[in-house]
Formats: structure tokens, sequence, C-alpha cells
């Protein structure tokens, strides 16, 4: 839980995750960033994978990521059956969440089959940090836009809502994703947004959002607001420079 009491999502465009010069990949910046919002000397730590499918290899990626974290490490997989007897009882344990990019889409009915949605809103409230970048950032808003159905872009609106807010995601790698986003809201498909470019991370404390943050100088995150004539304004919002990619994997 977070030391102090708040309920904090840090959703991440891209780029929670870092190489780490042995053929691995360690907790970049912005992963660190979150975790250190729990205020924990050892935080128990939950990875989801269910938007890759539980797929056995990005499990095992994140646990040798963590293997140099002081953290309790476990995960929550649905697929063939939940591997906790209580899946909701083991997501308010814990102090740190953490979900994998992938569809979005299929996540979110798998953890509404489950019965999910209620619990993540019940951690959230209580104060387990929630972080994710991609689908793991989209699920917590309202929605945005998703490859989930294909290679063409199409919109997200069933999100779980704890944000008010649309998010963009790979702001500035995927050509479609600003376009599309732009036009959603200008035509309120979905409400304002906020959007992160690739290495940037947007958190929140409780609904509000308080600060960009990336480790890479000269990204951008941006709000994107429906203006009086149909259109949209997006401004950006310079986001916090943190420790630098090698100053985390020394």
């Amino acid at each position: 839980m977070s030391t102090d009491g708040e309920p904090h999502i840090v959703a991440i465009g891209g780029g929670g995750f870092v190489p780490n010069g042995r053929n691995g990949v360690t907790p970049g910046p912005l992963v660190r960033y979150a975790l250190d919002l729990t205020g924990q000397d050892r935080p128990r730590v939950c990875f989801l994978a269910t938007a890759l499918g539980d797929s056995t290899e990005a499990v095992a990626r994140f646990y040798a990521a963590f293997a140099g974290v002081d953290a309790e490490v476990t995960h929550l997989a649905l697929f063939p059956m939940p591997n906790h007897e209580d899946p909701a009882a083991h997501l308010l344990a814990q102090d740190f969440v953490y979900v994998s990019g992938g569809s979005v889409a299929n996540l979110l009915a798998l953890w509404r089959l489950h019965g999910l949605a209620d619990v993540f809103a019940e951690a959230w409230r209580s104060g387990v940090v929630l972080c994710g970048q991609s689908a793991g950032a989209l699920c917590w808003h309202v929605g945005g836009t998703t490859d989930s159905f294909g290679p063409e872009l199409r919109p997200l609106t069933d999100g779980l809502g704890l944000l008010p807010y649309a998010c963009g995601v790979h702001y500035d790698s995927d050509e479609q994703r600003r376009p599309l986003l732009q036009r959603l809201v200008a035509e309120g498909t979905l409400p304002d947004a906020y959007a992160a470019d690739e290495a940037v991370g947007l958190h929140y404390v409780g609904t509000e959002f308080v600060q960009a943050v990336t480790y890479v100088a000269g990204q951008g995150a941006y709000q994107i607001g429906a203006d009086a004539a149909g259109g949209v304004k997006e401004t950006r919002i310079e986001p916090r420079l943190l420790a630098s990619f090698d100053e985390v994997v020394r």
C-alpha cells in the first residue's frame, strides 16, 4: 500500500522496462518511480500478463527483471485457471500491481469475467499502487485507442474508468495514435484525454493528473480537450526528468 494512503496510478506510454546489458531487462526509471510511491522498503509486487494470455515467457521475464530488486514478487494468472485460490484477496494484499501490454480488449473481458474489475477499484481506493504500460496503462481509463482488433487502430470505450479520461499510449511511435485520439475526443466518443510518448509516465493521485515523468529528454505528455468549435486543443506537458537509463542499470 502507498504510505500516504492516497490512490496512485502511473500509466506508461511505453518503456517501463529497459535492457540491463546482460541479455535481460530491469525495471526502468518509470517503474521504479511508481514502485517508490509505495513507500515500502520491501514492497509486495504482483505482475499480471493477462493482456498476453498469461504468457509464461512474459511472467518469467518479469521475475528475472525483479531479481535484483528487494521486493516480494508474485504474479496473478487466469489461464488455464487462477493460480491463486482467492485472486481478490491476493490483489488486495499487494503494495504494487504492474500490468503488461498486449490486448487491452481481451484483458478487460477476462478481468470482468473473473470479477476483478471491482477488485481493482477496491485495491486502488485502498492505496495499492497501480501501474502498467500500453494495455496496462489504457485499462485504468475510460478508453483510448487500441490495436486489440487488428493493425488498424480502433476506439476503446469500455475501460475500467477509475480515471475519468481517455488515454493515449505510444503517442510518438505509432502514427495512427494522435489523429485517431484527437478525432474521438473531438466527436465526443471519448472524454478529454492525456497521452504519453514512449518513455513517459502519467501519474495520477486519485482522479487528478499530477505530473508526467520521463527518463529521456525531449519526450512529452499531452492534454487533449474538445473545443467549442467541434475540434480539439492539444497542450504539451513537459515531463519531469528522472534518473537516466544508464544510472538505473549500473
